[in-house]
């Protein structure tokens, strides 16, 4: 992908996970993966699951590059040799043993797929063919984005793995996977960011340590995404679903900010501020308002969420949201409309609570 095209596993603006120096929060999940290294139990596949945003990818591309530079039999850390040749090439995605698995850029339409085709997936057969004989990574950033095609294509390469080949699946929602890939995968866990962790990763990637607020629940790409516009919409979404219904005309507003072509980012930041609205108050309904929530906050979460059973349901819109919200991309249903279907769905079932 040249340098001008937008990368789909890239936040805007900020580092590539690949170009990301440090790790922070992960200790354990990167002393398992050394203790497959040292015992020589290494797995070819791994399923590096946990909340986006808070490292699954850079790890990937930490472990990718440890495994590249001729790492020692027993290793005490997964810092790749220094000075190695590879290095750069892996920086620029030309090394011959990664490959790297995305959602790609679609020349017709000018922009970048909605799901990861199997077409990207057929590529490994080349890439195997032409780098036999050496250490082989492949990083599928993330596995969820997978169209079925593709999941059966990556379920046979962890069926059949060649030699020497490790396969890296960053995943948001591994409940969603075939339970096969699952199966054949070696799970890490990645928890969400300490306080701490998550102002030094926010640093590292260009933000303000004060973006760092505890509604990004230890997610780097959620704090981000927070300090450029996320938290002015979700205050907005609180005060939409505030009252008994929904205001039209203001939810009318919302969504007409993300039409056209130019209202793509403002697309993205609108459904993951949604997102994070319909989670919290699913938690909320199983443990409660968030001891440190504004009252703002607090109000629009106790309407929504009163009781358990509002947080199953919520649980459940959340995911219907989502699905409806990607099928729409797919088929290029202009942005203003995928939002204010979300959100009249939304009203609808906040009025039966």
């Amino acid at each position: 992908m040249t340098d001008d095209l937008p990368e789909a596993d890239r936040l805007d603006g900020h580092p590539h996970p690949r170009e990301t120096p440090r790790l922070f929060g992960q200790e354990a999940a990167e002393a398992a993966f050394l203790e497959a290294w040292n015992t020589g139990r290494l797995h070819h596949g791994w399923l590096l699951t946990g909340p986006q945003g808070i490292g699954k990818a850079t790890l990937a591309w930490r472990i990718a590059r440890f495994l590249l530079t001729d790492p020692p039999a027993r290793a005490e850390t997964l810092d790749a040799t220094e000075g190695h040749p590879a290095l750069p090439r892996i920086r620029a995605l030309s090394d011959p043993g990664v490959m790297l698995i995305r959602r790609p850029w679609d020349e017709k339409t000018k922009k970048l797929k909605t799901q990861i085709t199997v077409d990207e997936v057929r590529r490994l057969g080349g890439f195997f063919g032409m780098s036999a004989g050496g250490r082989r990574v492949v990083i599928v950033d993330p596995v969820d984005e997978l169209n079925p095609s593709a999941s059966n294509a990556i379920l046979k390469l962890l069926e059949e793995p060649p030699a020497q080949a490790t396969l890296l699946l960053v995943s948001h929602q591994p409940a969603r996977l075939l339970p096969t890939i699952r199966s054949r995968c070696r799970v890490l866990r990645l928890q969400p960011l300490a306080q701490p962790a998550l102002e030094a990763a926010v640093e590292q990637a260009g933000g303000h340590p004060a973006a760092a607020s505890a509604l990004a629940e230890g997610s780097v790409g959620a704090a981000l995404e927070l300090a450029e516009g996320g938290a002015e919409i979700y205050e907005a979404l609180l005060d939409l679903f505030a009252g008994p219904s929904m205001d039209r005309a203001r939810a009318r507003k919302l969504a007409d900010a993300c039409s056209g072509k130019a209202g793509q980012p403002r697309l993205d930041a609108t459904l993951g501020a949604l997102a994070r609205l319909l989670h919290r108050a699913a938690r909320a309904g199983l443990l409660g308002t968030p001891v440190d929530a504004p009252e703002a906050e607090v109000r629009t979460l106790t309407r929504l969420a009163p009781h358990d059973a509002a947080a199953r349901t919520w649980a459940h819109v959340a995911q219907e949201v989502s699905d409806r919200a990607t099928h729409a991309r797919a088929v290029n249903v202009d942005p203003a409309a995928i939002v204010w279907d979300a959100l009249a769905r939304v009203d609808a079932q906040a009025r039966r609570i």
